[in-house]
């Protein structure tokens, strides 16, 4: 995605084109983030079975009829702005490909379907799908289709492959328009979508962060785990505790993981990003344009709350988070991102759910269940690690699929696996009668050297490790302060220096350091690395001892002793010096509305290197030109994700690369 400007496809094929909708402009950002450190599949994939009377034939007719229905079948988007383009229907040969396998299994499905899933999908060139056709002795016996999610979504692929069904069935020819997302943009109230941000921030800010962290997990938090537990008992058991408590079976799951959650951390209060499919109106039912989009559910049980007051709790949350159902991510990312900084601590919910699974190409089976009972795959990968617990709910042909992917610090391979057997044990219990009333205290006890500040759950060592990482920095001791920090003190001598922040816990750093290392220092280099590190909290307190006086824990509080408070800290602006910072300067004044021209390599003194891209209000859909002229500068280095967070320009700038110098012939020179 790190490429120059191409033009616009051409006009002869493009039929009508538009800003991506709000909901499309996160996958369309997403699908810039390295294919390694993203969470969400791109593409989707499904398949469905062939009638034994339909023909090769037949296939391609009823896929040229939905190309031809389907707007979003034939469109594209811009690599580097937020526009899409609608195409003719006869713009490009149908992606259709074939392959013959053994017999129509459920085992062989599945691994067609993953391995088309693997199949890359160029939405800036080529249709926003493939196809497969699968031959059984020279007869079609199914179809794969795999989409990419800045088009389509999970329940626009069913939708398709429902309609593809029904046409091969003999079904009636699906002739009337379905509508397009281009529809939609109209009709999205910028002023719903502002208080919408409002609510969301709102949730953000008030929730503690950090809540399986201190729970469980390793130490080293290196891999990222993925698994996939099916269960045919858990089928009925969450139809009938649907039916009970009359909600959806959805909102029974939802329920069940805020029930364990609360159940191993003790938190009672803690949010949740719920996937919603946004389709209420019987138009939207079947169109295949992505309305999916994520809202923030708060979810508050009562301890000692029986599981009926758990759902009907977590039903009317979901409904209050409905009614703020669209936002504009390319600006709420950036508010979030600047409010982090404020606070010093990534808000990331912890907790992510979503109503639909999908196979999964990195699957790998390892271990099963009893015959005819559960199967759980899992893989562990040492990339980045996952910052929240994903938890993916399918249910189909009388079974529940739960995909989990989560990070080894929240939660190690074991811990991974046992969440899904636990949830669809406790989904067993209810059903059989149970009342499993919430518990007052974790059942789990957090790990040590975690301590509970009011933004969340923080690792001290952590924070004291990266406080280390600074120049001139010789030692170092965090501590809880403020009249409800508990049992541990301040080193002595230092306790004046805390007791006059106003009360309330808040961490105080007391920090042995040599001459010129000032509060706003360390705490811009902590502001730098909270994305970086989880469990990370910027203290409210600098407490700075000079490198010739006493160290931490003996009389820190005399004369000399520099202090902060970061509610009051004020960091001078700073002009980038370097080559690299000239040009991150460059780009980010021309990308910003009313900025420089594009391709000036100029750094105006406006763009400050010790704020972040959200402060120069820099939005996601910017993200890609930054990078293209970044790259036309001659500097690499930087994935689109990490410009999304809260690390300060200079931080950024400090990770650039030069481009590797490429030979007259335009390839690239030997090392």
């Amino acid at each position: 995605m790190n490429h120059l400007p191409r033009p616009a496809p051409s006009s002869v094929t493009v039929t009508r084109s538009g800003p991506l909708t709000w909901i499309q402009q996160w996958h369309w950002f997403e699908h810039t983030i390295p294919a390694q450190r993203r969470v969400n599949p791109t593409p989707l994939a499904d398949h469905c079975h062939v009638p034994p009377s339909a023909t090769v034939a037949d296939v391609l007719a009823a896929l040229g009829l939905l190309t031809a229905r389907h707007e979003a079948l034939r469109t594209t988007v811009d690599p580097l702005r937020p526009v899409q383009y609608v195409h003719r229907p006869d713009w490009a040969p149908l992606p259709v490909d074939y392959a013959d396998v053994p017999d129509a299994d459920a085992d062989t499905l599945e691994a067609a379907t993953a391995a088309l899933a693997a199949r890359p999908i160029d939405p800036e060139r080529n249709p926003p799908w493939l196809a497969r056709v699968l031959l059984r002795a020279g007869k079609p016996c199914a179809v794969v289709i795999a989409a990419h999610h800045v088009l389509i979504d999970g329940w626009g692929l069913a939708v398709l492959i429902d309609q593809l069904h029904a046409q091969l069935r003999g079904g009636e020819a699906l002739l009337e328009a379905s509508p397009h997302p281009l529809d939609m943009v109209a009709t999205q109230p910028l002023e719903r979508a502002r208080a919408a941000e409002l609510e969301w921030l709102t949730r953000l800010a008030s929730n503690p962060t950090g809540v399986l962290a201190p729970f469980g997990g390793s130490d080293d938090g290196a891999g990222r785990h993925r698994l996939q537990h099916r269960s045919v008992e858990a089928y009925d058991d969450l139809d009938r505790l649907a039916r009970r408590h009359r909600v959806s079976p959805e909102a029974v799951v939802l329920a069940a993981l805020a029930h364990d959650i609360a159940t191993r951390t003790g938190e009672h209060r803690f949010l949740a990003s719920v996937v919603v499919s946004n389709r209420a109106r019987a138009a939207l039912r079947d169109s295949i344009g992505v309305r999916a989009l994520t809202v923030p559910v708060q979810i508050d049980l009562r301890p000692g709350a029986a599981f009926g007051e758990v759902v009907a709790s977590v039903a009317a949350a979901c409904a209050a988070a409905y009614r703020h159902a669209q936002w504009r991510p390319a600006e709420l990312v950036a508010s979030q991102a600047r409010m982090d900084r404020r606070r010093g601590v990534v808000t990331v919910p912890t907790i992510e759910y979503n109503c639909y699974s999908w196979p999964r190409d990195y699957l790998v089976p390892a271990r099963y269940g009893p015959p005819g009972g559960a199967a759980t795959w899992i893989t562990s990968a040492p990339d980045e690690p996952c910052e929240t617990l994903y938890v993916d709910l399918g249910r189909d042909e009388g079974v529940v699929t739960l995909d989990v992917t989560v990070g080894d610090h929240l939660l190690d391979a074991e811990q991974a696996l046992e969440l899904p057997v636990r949830l669809c044990g406790l989904l067993r219990a209810l059903a059989d009668g149970a009342e499993c009333p919430v518990p007052e205290r974790p059942l789990t006890p957090a790990t040590p050297g975690w301590w509970r500040a009011p933004q969340g759950w923080v690792r001290l060592a952590d924070v004291e490790e990266v406080l280390r990482g600074h120049a001139g920095v010789h030692a170092v001791t965090v501590a809880p302060g403020g009249e409800a920090a508990g049992e541990r003190e301040a080193p002595k001598g230092e306790r004046e220096e805390t007791r006059g922040e106003g009360g309330g816990p808040h961490l105080a750093a007391y920090v042995r350091v040599a001459p010129g290392v000032t509060p706003g220092d360390l705490h811009r280099h902590v502001l730098d690395h909270l994305g970086e590190v989880p469990a990370l909290v910027a203290p409210r307190r600098y407490v700075l001892t000079p490198a010739t006086g006493p160290g931490p824990g003996r009389s820190c509080g005399r004369p000399g002793t520099a202090t902060g408070d970061t509610e009051a800290l004020w960091i001078p602006s700073r002009p980038a010096a370097t080559c690299a910072e000239r040009a991150l300067a460059a780009a980010v004044a021309s990308v910003v509305p009313g900025g420089l021209p594009a391709g000036t390599l100029h750094s105006p003194d406006a763009v400050d290197m010790h704020r972040s891209l959200a402060d120069h209000g820099v939005t996601l859909v910017a993200v890609p030109q930054l990078l293209a002229l970044l790259r036309q500068f001659g500097f690499t280095g930087i994935a689109s994700d990490e410009l999304a967070g809260t690390a300060s320009l200079g931080h950024l700038a400090a990770t650039l690369e030069p481009l590797p110098p490429r030979d007259p012939r335009g390839g690239d020179t030997s090392p």
